[in-house]
């Protein structure tokens, strides 16, 4: 099977990439072969591609940005998923498209269903509904995956942002008032490959009907849950357990209004996921178990880097 990945140079496409060989040969597209910034382009290059599956982590995730350049996010987040799902409805190629919490308002402290009404408080969440809905209506075979609080150990995210401030700032302001499972993009890499094992029965036919038995809609996140303060307070905690001298001292807890971010998050961004465990047979890790992974990684790197750096005992090797 051929399968297209779109947003390799992202860290959920990045992390996706390397599990999907198990499955078939990847068709790594970056922007340069696909721009979703450019909706008319994409079915020619779908032709070219010729996938048998198609998976589309790739979206415009800057959501402070996304109030800015709201046509921007709306092109890439809606009407690239649009083009891409009446593509693949057309050639019957089914569809995994990647979606966000940020689709509801944040309120109520009960997890959200994949059946709960929508209602999205930004630009960001609200484009990424409408991408839903585009895959949603195209009419194909397919399965779009809500996720939370996205992390890994490389790329621009909440983890590396923590890491890189408490090496140089003395004092960090987190907000405390949001709650959710911060989900690293290793943990939604296994577990799309299990879903994916799990309903292919050999063929393409197992894997559509297993899209059907879900509604087209699953929410996958790591179990558990956090403050964004308290996901601060744990990195920071297990960078140092792990021999890092950091600048940090205090971790100050404020909240979302004294904050003053440019695009409202919700507050209750817990995923439930009973779906993900009736029809897949999926129980996902806790959060802190994922976070361990990627610190280790960090630590490795870190290491790694301290070791390049040494000093050379030797003179230096002549030209």
């Amino acid at each position: 099977m051929r399968i297209l990945l779109t947003g390799v140079n992202g860290q959920l496409g990045s992390a996706l990439r390397g599990p999907l060989t198990s499955l078939g040969a990847v068709i790594a597209a970056d922007r340069r072969s696909i721009d979703l910034s450019r909706p008319g382009d994409v079915p020619a290059a779908l032709d070219k591609a010729a996938p048998g599956l198609i998976v589309n982590p790739a979206a415009f995730t800057a959501m402070d940005q996304a109030e800015i350049e709201p046509d921007l996010a709306w092109r890439v987040n809606a009407e690239a998923p649009r083009a891409i799902a009446r593509w693949a409805a057309s050639h019957g190629i089914p569809v995994v498209h990647f979606s966000t919490d940020c689709v509801f308002d944040g309120s109520g402290d009960r997890p959200w269903r994949e059946d709960d009404a929508t209602a999205p408080l930004s630009v960001y969440g609200a484009s990424k509904l409408a991408g839903e809905i585009a895959v949603r209506d195209a009419g194909g075979s397919h399965l779009v995956i809500r996720t939370s609080w996205l992390f890994a150990a490389k790329g621009r995210n909440f983890l590396t942002t923590i890491v890189r401030a408490a090496r140089e700032q003395p004092r960090l302001s987190v907000v405390c008032d949001q709650i959710g499972a911060p989900t690293s993009a290793r943990l939604i890499a296994e577990a799309l490959i299990s879903i994916l094992h799990h309903g292919r029965s050999g063929n393409r036919d197992g894997l559509q009907q297993k899209f059907r038995e879900a509604g087209g809609l699953v929410h996958l996140a790591a179990s558990g849950e956090i403050s964004r303060h308290g996901f601060a307070c744990a990195i920071v905690d297990g960078l140092r357990k792990r021999g890092e001298q950091l600048a940090v001292a205090d971790i100050a807890a404020v909240t979302s209004a004294e904050y003053r971010a440019k695009a409202s998050r919700p507050r209750n961004a817990r995923l439930g996921m009973t779906r993900l465990e009736t029809v897949f047979g999926l129980r996902t890790p806790d959060w802190r178990q994922a976070l361990d992974r990627e610190l280790d990684e960090l630590a490795r790197d870190r290491q790694d880097g301290e070791g390049r750096r040494q000093p050379c005992l030797r003179g230096p090797e002549p030209i």
